[in-house]
């Protein structure tokens, strides 16, 4: 087999493809031949010793793939040979095969891409974990998507308008602001030459969006939450502008406003069945067309290191998946 292999956590450029020996799985364990591994935050975060979970040296980075498995380890039951699976660990994506836990792998309906699967579960787990249980969102209710053409920005669009809501989103370029409206944004803000605050005031005729996701931080944070209505919920789900940023308190209780962390990650540990069910609703609004992976392109495996130069542009609009 062959992988990248992360030796020094230094970025992106120490990184190395090597050819390594096929491991076999242990107990509870499957080998899965990688078709498919698409590009998430974390993975860069994680190759620059930056992220909150720092996995032991060498290691394979690329937390989220889909593929075949090859092999069984002992204890594995649910799962066969043959058998067409994504799976999120965490790590071990980005090369031609890789060990994964058994309980991870979500097995693949028929007629499943794997560079859709490749795409799924962090993105489509995150917005559903944020929009559905985090802030119960309601139909009717309208929902402010930032960083919006992003790969959970734009899932967080296709699930508010799953669940009814009305959605505005906001994105840094026109063609980004189209994109979001191809997959069913109801209003967009381009917020690199439009007020933010005020764009949303007209929006929402003063109002204010019930429900704000927020996968970017930053300056936008603030305005945002100045913009809110009335018992609203902000869902805290990422930095990826960087800053973490600081909020007065007093714009929350002004409002009976709520700051709600959203950390799909730990939810899949603590509460697994709850997991497992909402990963099979999402399987089902799939095959239903409710909702399918906004994908930038496709790049070659070989390719990581150019493929993480063009998410570093921030020009992506969806998510970029690496293939085998």
């Amino acid at each position: 087999m062959h992988a990248w292999l992360c030796e020094n956590p230094v970025g992106v450029d120490a990184l190395s493809w090597k050819e390594l020996p096929t491991p076999q799985p242990k107990t509870g364990e499957v080998l899965i031949e990688i078709k498919a591994a698409s590009l998430n935050f974390p993975d860069l975060l994680m190759v620059q010793n930056k992220y909150q979970i720092k996995p032991a040296l060498p290691f394979v980075p690329g937390s989220e793939y889909a593929g075949v498995v090859q092999a069984l380890g002992e204890g594995v039951t649910h799962l066969k040979v043959g058998q067409h699976v994504a799976c999120l660990s965490g790590t071990g994506g980005f090369g031609t095969h890789t060990l994964a836990p058994a309980a991870l792998c979500m097995p693949l309906p028929a007629g499943f891409p794997f560079v859709d699967a490749a795409a799924f579960i962090m993105i489509y787990a995150t917005s559903h974990h944020a929009l559905v249980d985090r802030a119960q969102l309601k139909a009717g209710e309208t929902v402010l998507v930032l960083g919006a053409a992003g790969g959970v920005g734009s899932s967080a669009i296709q699930i508010a308008k799953a669940c009814g809501a009305r959605v505005i989103a906001a994105a840094s370029t026109d063609e980004k602001c189209a994109l979001c409206q191809s997959i069913g944004a109801d209003a967009t803000i381009n917020y690199s030459r439009e007020n933010l605050r005020e764009a949303v005031k007209t929006l929402t005729g003063g109002k204010g969006p019930d429900v704000i996701y927020d996968p970017v931080g930053g300056d936008l944070t603030e305005p945002a939450l100045r913009s809110i209505a009335w018992r609203g919920r902000y869902l805290v789900v990422g930095f990826a502008a960087g800053p973490i940023p600081a909020l007065p308190l007093n714009l929350v209780l002004l409002k009976v406003a709520s700051i709600v962390g959203v950390f799909w990650g730990a939810f899949a540990k603590k509460e697994p069945q709850a997991n497992a069910a909402m990963l099979a609703e999402l399987a089902q609004w799939y095959a239903q067309g409710k909702i399918r992976p906004v994908i930038d392109r496709t790049l070659p495996m070989v390719e990581l290191k150019a493929a993480f130069a063009h998410m570093g542009s921030r020009s992506v609009k969806g998510k970029l998946v690496l293939v085998n």
